[in-house]
């Protein structure tokens, strides 16, 4: 941990799910370790932008809610991705735009009204020990996060944050084109994989026109999407190494989309796997809603990656 790092924010109540997160854990996976980071890439990045930090600085994720914050001192600060009802001392905090707030001050997540997961952001960035290179919290691996060991966040813990990081960049708003309304159905761009001529014409049909619904089990390692049985002509495969955003197929024809917190390998056939920016948007959706599979070529996929990273250069 630096040495300039300052108290930030006191946890009076915790949430089911608030973990710190830097751009993930990268070079290690032949270690089994997996990436880690945050699972919608978009809210991450426009959260540290508009508080002033540079790619890769440590935010904290925050997933559906139920956490409150007690500022230890002057911070400016912002949230994007999901709206989970935000408010500073009882006031509705403006999501994607900075705002200052003073020493003693409360912020209050309360439970999503569009998307599922937020992201808090501080200028100077909240510090911790890295493990294995970074700070991304990974609860099923037990690394990262406030305190190294993957937890997250309690009652009592303490938030710290880099010392001289009290203003914000000259940013201080995203675009309204930058603000998704996760409510929306969505359409999820798919590079096809090596596996995805196995299929039968009518999974392949079906894949990529059939309506699919989120289905409950869904967490930071991969989010199951329920709809039409599709099957595969591979009845075995060798495991092999499993990337962001793939989309695998297991015997009983409903796809599950790995995300951040994945396995490093899996034997099961894939479709392909979704972009990254992909990914970010199905990490928003709750159970239940609609989401449709669309594939996309590799150039083009990349000329968006790059278009969106230059966003944040």
């Amino acid at each position: 941990m630096s040495q300039r790092a300052v108290p930030g924010f006191r946890v009076r109540r915790s949430g089911p799910l608030a973990l710190l997160q830097d751009a993930g854990r990268f070079g290690v996976r032949h270690l089994g370790v997996t990436q880690g980071g945050p699972a919608d890439l978009h809210g991450w990045a426009w959260a540290n932008r508009l508080a002033g930090n540079p790619w890769g600085t440590t935010a904290l994720e925050i997933t559906f809610g139920g956490i409150e914050l007690v500022a230890e001192r002057e911070l400016t600060l912002a949230v994007a991705g999901a709206d989970l009802g935000a408010t500073l001392d009882g006031e509705t905090l403006p999501g994607w735009q900075s705002v200052a707030i003073r020493e003693g001050q409360v912020l209050t997540f309360t439970q999503p009204v569009n998307g599922l997961r937020a992201y808090l952001a501080v200028a100077g960035g909240f510090s911790a020990e890295p493990v294995l290179g970074s700070v991304a919290g990974v609860v099923r691996e037990g690394l990262g996060g406030h305190d190294g060991l993957g937890h997250t966040l309690a009652e009592g813990d303490l938030l710290r944050v880099g010392e001289g990081g009290g203003r914000g960049g000259d940013v201080r708003s995203a675009p309204t084109t930058e603000r998704p309304d996760y409510r929306q159905a969505a359409r999820l761009a798919l590079l096809p994989g090596a596996q995805i001529g196995d299929f039968t014409g009518r999974s392949l049909f079906d894949a990529f026109n059939a309506v699919w619904r989120v289905d409950d089990r869904a967490d930071r390692m991969g989010v199951r999407l329920t709809g039409p049985r599709l099957q595969c002509r591979i009845e075995s495969l060798i495991s092999e190494g499993i990337g962001l955003g793939a989309v695998q197929v297991p015997p009983d024809g409903q796809p599950i989309v790995l995300l951040n917190d994945r396995q490093t390998i899996g034997g099961y056939p894939r479709l392909g796997a979704l972009t990254p920016l992909a990914a970010s948007r199905l990490a928003q959706c709750l159970p239940g809603q609609e989401v449709r599979l669309a594939p996309v070529a590799r150039e083009r996929a990349l000329a968006d990656y790059r278009r969106f990273r230059a966003v944040f250069a």
